[in-house]
């Protein structure tokens, strides 16, 4: 019995560091993210740790309904010059997140 509660233990301590990995993981940049995830098996991620309640967690921004959104400087899809969201201050503004892969 004390066997089984000694591996119980141990499961139980290379899961919390598994997953507190993870949730580090998730705390960076989108491309370094992608690079550290890859080399993760998807059935054992997503089979044995919570990703989208430590993803919900990690990758929550602290901007509140009604907050002015934080100014941003991208190339516009055609690269016929740049957008500014200060640019647009005073007009409605729709963003559009999607991925294309």
């Amino acid at each position: 019995m004390r066997l089984l509660a000694r591996i119980g233990s141990a499961l139980a301590i290379v899961w919390l560091l598994a997953a507190g990995a993870l949730f580090a993981a998730m705390k960076l940049p989108p491309g370094r993210f992608c690079s550290v995830i890859a080399h993760v098996p998807t059935p054992l991620l997503m089979m044995t740790m919570p990703f989208q309640r430590l993803w919900m967690i990690a990758r929550a921004g602290s901007l509140s309904p009604g907050d002015r959104a934080p100014d941003f400087d991208l190339p516009r899809q055609d690269n016929s010059g740049r957008v500014k969201l200060s640019s647009s201050l005073g007009r409605p503004v729709v963003l559009i997140f999607g991925s294309y892969t």
